[in-house]
Parts: C-alpha cells; structure tokens; sequence
C-alpha cells in the first residue's frame, strides 16, 4: 500500500450538522416573520418553506419571497411582504453566526492532522461564496492546504461526476491511492472517489445519506473523527 500523502473532506454533514443548522435557522427564521405580523402557523409556514427549498433548490435566494406566493394574502395583509422576508433573512444569518458550529471532534482533529506532511483539502459540491463562507464561519479554514480547496462552482464539475475527483487528483499530482476522502454520503462521496481509486471513509454520524447504499462499499466506516484519526495513523 502507498503511503497516504492527502486527505480530503466533503463539508456538508462531515464537518458539521447541516441538518440540524438548516432546522434551526429556518424555524428562527419563520419565528421573525410571525413576530412582525404573519398569521398562520409555525408548522404550515414551516411545511410550505420545506416544500419552496426542496422545488428550487437549497441554493436558491428567494425561499421567503416564493413562501409568501404560496400561502394567502390576507395573512399578511397590511405588511409590506419585503419587511417579512428581511426579518427572515436577518433571523437566518443571526443563527448563522451563533449556532453554525463543527461537530465537537472536527476542529481538534484537523488540528492534529495539520502537524503533519499530509495535504489537507475539501471537495465539496455548491455554490463558491457559499460553501467558502461556511469553512470560514467553522473556522476551520486555516487548517485546511489554500492550495487544496476545491468546489464543484468553481470548476463547473459536480457530484457524482467522477471528473471531479480526477481533476483534484491531476492538479495537485498525486496518485488516486495516496488520496483519501472522507465524506458521509454513499453515492455522491464514496462512489466516484472510489471509482477514481481514492481510499474512501464513510462518515455515518449524519444517517440521513448513507442509509441510502452505493454501488461500491467504502474502506472503512466511521462515526467519529478520533476514529478517523487512527486510521491515518496506520497509513502514514
């Protein structure tokens, strides 16, 4: 076996609950447009919310605007729709700031990691600014290779497309089985890194992805960063 010279994460639900900060912003979220007027009631408002994200996308920029169309007027009838949906943005970015956190385990890990000679970078799907602002909010950024960032915005290559894994591969110049990717779903992470012959890990702490099987099984499974470290202990 090559001796293991770059690892690489996936961000969304490997180096933070993105669930549980989508959860809770959104519910903020709808609690500021309630304050400032709306009249209905948290769930439906909730469920319609779900719904808007789910039809245009978690990248879309108007998930209020597209709220307020689906729901009757006369809820808000009196207010300016544009102060309810910049009390909901406020309210999203507000949690943003206070509760966007790493998993507990991520930040003393990586730290470790960045003692070592090993390259230390992200493959990630999602918009640039987007998916940049969240490595910076985790402040996790400065442990990471500058030179090993990679989003699929940015390189016109998205997951599953296993180019993207090549790409990575090609520019830093390594070989795939020097490589490892770390990320928690079956499809769009373990697949096409496997495929490209990257030594792949499962992250299942979020289970909401790898329930769902991939056609290939990964190296090793995880529920824990500490775990993961003592994986790479053994490769270097």
């Amino acid at each position: 076996m090559s001796a293991l010279k770059a690892i690489f994460f996936d961000i969304d639900d490997t180096l933070y609950s993105t669930s549980l900060f989508a959860s809770r912003a959104r519910y903020n979220s709808i609690k500021a447009m309630i304050s400032l007027g709306l009249n209905l009631p948290e769930k439906i408002l909730l469920k319609e919310l779900e719904e808007a994200i789910k039809e245009f996308s978690s990248n879309y920029e108007h998930h209020f605007d597209k709220l307020l169309l689906r729901i009757p007027k006369r809820s808000y009838e009196g207010i300016n729709p544009s102060m309810l949906v910049a009390a909901a943005v406020i309210a999203y970015h507000e949690t943003k700031s206070r509760e966007l956190l790493p998993f507990s385990d991520v930040p003393p890990v990586l730290e470790t990691l960045s003692n070592t000679d090993l390259i230390r970078g992200v493959i990630t799907d999602g918009l640039a600014i987007k998916q940049s602002e969240k490595l910076i909010r985790l402040k996790l950024y400065h442990l990471f290779t500058p030179r090993a960032i990679f989003i699929s915005d940015e390189i016109g290559i998205s997951k599953p497309n296993i180019k993207l894994y090549q790409r990575v591969c090609n520019e830093l110049n390594l070989p795939p089985d020097e490589v490892m990717y770390v990320g928690d779903n079956s499809i769009n992470d373990i697949d096409p890194a496997k495929t490209v012959g990257m030594i792949t890990v499962l992250s299942r702490r979020v289970r909401k992805h790898h329930l769902r099987q991939g056609r290939l099984k990964p190296d090793y499974q995880i529920d824990n960063f500490r775990q993961l470290l003592k994986i790479v202990s053994r490769m270097q």
